[in-house]
């Protein structure tokens, strides 16, 4: 079949199975070829890679995966896409394609099963309103990982490779820079979606670590300190971990963690690197 990913084609489609777009999916399709191959081309995918796809779509992305990667694995949560891709994806034969919801699909079994647990990569354009939750089931879930590339919303994008001290800085930020290195490639305009987006997007690739570069005692306890310190970003991280039901911890061990890192008792948590994050959870472990 011609490459889809063009908006004749995909309108052709459309209308052939009378397909709806379906806001609670947040579904929104890529008709610009040249985007679709330089997301494939900044994932560097070759034939000796297993690409894991969420959210395929009607298969515009997935056809040029098909041709560069050894295996694909499209999980596709829309039922009514199914036979679509069926047609789309039919001269492939290294195509698999899971009718499931990614945040319930065990990734790291799929990975077991297709790949034979070797680091798989995973490529896709992400809806965006369940971004967050999917990158952190990668990261959280022991998913074997090579590397994430995947289009989110700009502002999202930006979010991810932020520093202290930025608007944009938060526990999203500090996650996807504890467990890779993230760069945004592309910027992508509303122009180039079907139905177009309000916002613009990026293309981000996140080249996960082997091991984390900063190291915690803890790191499910050092999330949760994070988590404590963004969820009320606002208040001095005193009170925010104070408050937190996650920690409970009293004020004055707090404060004496602060000054031991040699900070202020008035800091917030927006003003604080990963690596001070690291040693602060590993002082307030010991509590």
């Amino acid at each position: 079949m011609a490459d889809i990913g063009n908006p004749k084609s995909t309108m052709e489609i459309i209308s052939k199975y009378n397909f709806n777009f379906k806001k609670d999916f947040g579904q929104n399709f890529l008709i610009d070829g040249n985007v679709l191959s330089r997301i494939v081309e900044c994932a560097e995918v070759t034939g000796d890679d297993t690409v894991i796809e969420i959210g395929p779509g009607i298969g515009s992305m997935t056809q040029y995966l098909c041709r560069a990667a050894k295996h694909v694995i499209a999980i596709e949560i829309d039922k009514t896409l199914i036979p679509i891709l069926e047609e789309t994806l039919g001269e492939y034969d290294n195509i698999q394609i899971i009718n499931e919801d990614v945040l319930k699909v065990d990734l790291k079994a799929i990975a077991e099963e297709y790949n034979g647990g070797r680091p798989v990569k995973v490529v896709a354009n992400l809806p965006y309103y369940i971004t967050t939750p999917i990158i952190m089931g990668l990261f959280e879930k022991d998913v074997p990982i090579d590397s994430i590339t995947v289009m989110v919303q700009k502002e999202v994008a930006d979010r991810m490779q932020v520093g202290p001290g930025t608007k944009d800085y938060g526990a999203l930020s500090l996650a996807v820079q504890f467990y890779s290195k993230p760069h945004i490639v592309l910027n992508v305009s509303p122009e180039c979606f079907v139905p177009k987006p309000k916002v613009g997007s990026a293309v981000i690739r996140m080249d996960k670590y082997d091991e984390p570069p900063i190291k915690a005692q803890d790191s499910k306890f050092m999330f949760k300190v994070i988590r404590a310190a963004f969820n009320q970003r606002r208040k001095t991280l005193v009170n925010a971990l104070k408050n937190s039901a996650e920690l409970s911890l009293d004020k004055e061990s707090i404060e004496s963690a602060i000054r031991e890192l040699g900070l202020s008792p008035t800091v917030r948590g927006e003003a604080l690197t990963l690596e001070e994050f690291a040693r602060l959870s590993d002082i307030l472990y010991k509590e």
